[in-house]
């Protein structure tokens, strides 16, 4: 019994801290972000990993990123431009930003 609570106890855990970065996954797979990036391979446009390496360190990054999720942006990456994304609000493209900067 002690095991079987143990357990659960673990996954309750491992759940609690997973759900936030997986909630963000859903809201990028929601607005369509996931089409042209993935979290570790190049796509269209560049992987989130990527992305985060290039910024770390950069204190206005965020501001910076959330802008241009929502108004797009070409030459950073290459010359695909990257679409402006007006159904992204600017409180979700601040969340979707800070959870860019966090993948590895």
């Amino acid at each position: 019994m002690k095991r079987i609570l143990s357990v659960i106890a673990s996954m309750a855990a491992v759940f609690a801290v997973s759900t936030p970065a997986f909630a963000d996954l859903q809201l990028a797979t929601a607005k369509n972000c996931m089409a042209c990036h993935a979290i570790d391979k190049k796509l269209v446009g560049p992987s989130y990993k990527d992305v985060a390496a290039k910024y770390a360190g950069q204190k206005d990054a965020a501001d910076k990123l959330a802008a241009k999720v929502i108004k797009g942006g070409s030459g950073v990456w290459g010359p695909v431009p990257m679409p402006a994304n007006a159904q992204v609000s600017p409180d979700e493209a601040k969340k979707l930003v800070a959870w860019i900067l966090t993948q590895k």
